[in-house]
């Protein structure tokens, strides 16, 4: 019974969300020749409703755990599953997300994420790709707007704490910003890869602020350890055994 409410709860949230979802993309392509405001407010407001119907139609909350303040700093959040990345319009006013390249080839919604300022992010690049999204990101700094990236690179069940990517590294040390780290629990109530979500309560949890300027390791250890508050002693306990 359990499984067939939150079925029936995960069809019509997905049909709602694929509706906005297109009414959104499509407004904000058409309108940036108007305003580029108008493409930011299309953004924020596919966010909001996706957050509305996370809470009205799957009965998922959501808690924030600390301050988020929104300045030009570098957040690396956890990733457990498409949630903190639709989030992030509702978390800071004007984020710039690091987001795969892939992503910006889907129809409509890649030129829309294009036009919005998100930062592509090309593994296979080479030094030109590191290079162009560096300036990217340094734009987007001087125009007080916050960074955002998932630094594990990929989507992770709950209870998984697999290390950084190696990126972070490089990120890190060439923009030379303090670091937020965010943990996060999605994956328990909108796991990722997975159709059916569920009710309950998503936490985001902030940590210290990690200044900039620090050896690789010892950022690297804090930012893991923080984005990874949320999840069992165990997972990482696994982790550090297989660092």
């Amino acid at each position: 019974m359990r499984y067939t409410i939150a079925l029936l709860r995960s069809i019509l949230f997905w049909l709602l969300f694929v509706i906005m979802s297109s009414i959104s993309s499509i407004g904000a392509v058409v309108s940036l020749p108007v305003s580029h405001h108008a493409t930011i407010w299309f953004v924020r407001i596919w966010a909001q409703f996706h957050r509305l119907i996370c809470r009205f139609v799957l009965g998922q909350r959501i808690v924030i755990e600390g301050d988020m303040p929104d300045i030009p700093v570098l957040y690396v959040f956890k990733h457990e599953g498409a949630f903190e990345t639709i989030e992030q319009p509702m978390l800071f006013r004007y984020p710039a997300v690091f987001a795969k390249e892939e992503l910006f080839s889907i129809p409509v919604w890649g030129q829309a994420a294009r036009f919005y300022g998100l930062i592509p992010v090309d593994r296979d690049g080479g030094g030109k790709a590191m290079r162009a999204m560096l300036n990217a990101a340094k734009a987007a700094l001087a125009k007080g707007r916050p960074l955002v990236l998932f630094a594990e690179g990929t989507r992770v069940p709950h209870g998984s704490a697999p290390p950084l990517r190696s990126g972070f590294a490089g990120v890190y040390r060439m923009l030379g910003v303090p670091v937020i780290p965010v943990a996060v629990n999605s994956g328990l109530a909108y796991p990722p890869r997975r159709w059916v979500k569920w009710p309950g309560t998503i936490t985001y949890r902030i940590g210290e602020t990690i200044p900039a300027g620090l050896p690789r390791e010892e950022a690297e250890e804090r930012v893991w350890r923080a984005i990874n508050a949320l999840n069992p002693p165990e997972a990482l306990l696994a982790g550090e055994a297989s660092a």
